[in-house]
């Protein structure tokens, strides 16, 4: 099958997908852009979609104009993720890998801000409980996942060592990936990599996207390659 296709209707349809999403705005939430194009792609292959949230508060409020912390200010990232998801959304808590065949983490600072701490730690990250426990039992359970922009960052502590992802080419954050025992694969914004082994598939969406075209493609043979291999 191509990397442009998606997969026939008949292929995807009743396929469910978690999709985690871990706030609202670039700066320190899931990265709009990104999040929507993986709810469209995922309509448009008529799998059936539901998004969670862990119910925390956020890192920080980052005014979205000057793109300066808003000091005093407090966020939930369930709360916030709510505004993608148009008010349907579930807590992390409540998400069991047995109901799904398949996970989409979105991109944006909230995976290294809220999802995870690789925003302050750097390779030194841990994951959020709730995220790591369920992406986990998707492993386990031989069902895909999908790490979109920074989220690969988390890859190493969700599939171990020596796993494969992408976020594109940047070389700071590749070697983060390194450092945490991930093996970082260079990538143009349109391409997506795939592990096999591990039924992981990453693309790097406005690590390197100019365009919401160009962070679309990569974000579309993401989601028809992990409805592939679900």
């Amino acid at each position: 099958m191509s990397e442009n296709e998606n997969i026939s209707g008949a292929d995807a349809a009743g396929k469910k997908v978690a999709v985690i999403l871990s706030g609202c705005g670039v700066y320190d939430g899931s990265e709009i852009y990104e999040a929507v194009i993986t709810l469209l792609c995922l309509d448009q292959n008529k799998a059936q979609v539901q998004c969670f949230a862990p119910n925390v508060d956020q890192l920080h409020v980052v005014n979205h104009l000057t793109g300066q912390v808003a000091e005093g200010e407090s966020r939930n990232v369930l709360v916030e993720a709510a505004r993608i998801a148009r008010g349907e959304v579930q807590e992390l808590s409540s998400a069991n890998a047995d109901d799904f065949d398949a996970l989409i983490i979105p991109g944006g600072f909230g995976a290294a801000k809220n999802l995870s701490d690789f925003a302050i730690k750097g390779a030194g990250l841990t994951v959020n409980p709730e995220v790591l426990a369920l992406t986990k039992a998707m492993h386990k359970a031989a069902k895909p996942v999908g790490l979109v922009c920074i989220a690969p960052v988390m890859s190493a502590a969700i599939f171990g060592e020596g796993v494969e992802c992408t976020i594109g080419n940047d070389p700071d954050t590749a070697a983060a990936i390194g450092e945490t025992g991930g093996v970082h694969v260079d990538t143009n914004v349109q391409e997506i990599h795939v592990d096999e082994d591990n039924k992981l598939v990453t693309t790097s969406a406005y690590m390197l996207a100019g365009r919401v075209s160009d962070a679309a493609m990569g974000i579309g043979k993401l989601v028809s390659k992990v409805l592939e291999l679900a």
